[in-house]
């Protein structure tokens, strides 16, 4: 049966002579995977197939049988243009960051609507975002994507909880009696990166390479606390080598 769904292209990999199986997070049915024939063929019609490159947020019309685990894809066209992130670098490192980890913690096919929209939301204002916002958006994703998952953290930072409690996503009042928490310094910052409401003000909150470096392997430890089996993600050194300001 064909359902029509937006989706965002996660990994692409080669397939035989000409094709592609792609792996696309859909809004209707959650992480699937497609196979495209002939994307890689020298004809001008699979010229259509660059269009199915990681970041890409597509307007999809599907084939979907519950019981199978790779389907097909019978119309595509992408759903949002995007202007600077597949050319300014800077943009670029940061959505594949965004793509990795969203491949990291989306392991079954399910409905998440609202995972899906906030997931498209934040990759479209990385691309209209002014540049300087750039390097603490992938903090402040980390951060909202845990609480899509279910494991986001409480509560805030005050002169009466200021430690985080990452084993339990709480701040609390003394450090607890383990490793995993923040100092007072951290907490603050994590605080604030929380209560963004606009994008843009991400540039208000000023971190040094090495706070956000320490932040964001903090924050993926945060999420090995919570996703059983969460693994190292290869993207972050590149990033930090891109973000190095």
């Amino acid at each position: 049966m064909l359902h029509k769904t937006p989706g965002i292209v996660l990994r692409t990999v080669k397939y035989g002579e000409a094709s592609i199986i792609v792996s696309i997070f859909t809004e209707l049915f959650g992480i699937q995977s497609y196979i495209v024939n002939g994307a890689r063929s020298s004809k001008p019609k699979s010229a259509k197939g660059n269009l199915l490159q990681p970041g890409n947020i597509l307007d999809l019309v599907v084939y979907h049988q519950e019981q199978k685990n790779l389907h097909r894809i019978s119309e595509f066209k992408l759903r949002y243009i995007y202007t600077a992130l597949h050319v300014n670098v800077v943009k670029n490192t940061v959505a594949l960051y965004m793509i990795e980890l969203l491949q990291k913690v989306l392991r079954q096919p399910e409905h998440q609507p609202d995972l899906f929209y906030f997931a498209s939301s934040s990759l479209q204002l990385l691309d209209q975002a002014p540049a300087n916002v750039a390097a603490n958006l992938p903090l402040y994703f980390t951060l909202k994507l845990a609480s899509h998952m279910g494991f986001g953290i409480n509560g805030h930072y005050s002169n009466y909880t200021p430690f985080l409690d990452l084993q339990e996503g709480i701040f609390t009042d003394l450090p607890p009696h383990h490793t995993h928490h923040l100092d007072e310094t951290n907490s603050e910052i994590t605080d604030r990166l929380l209560r963004v409401q606009n994008v843009e003000d991400l540039d208000k909150i000023p971190l040094n390479k090495n706070l956000r470096r320490n932040l964001m392997y903090t924050y993926l430890e945060f999420f090995k606390l919570h996703i059983p089996d969460f693994t190292e993600m290869h993207s972050p050194p590149i990033l930090h080598e891109i973000l190095d300001v």
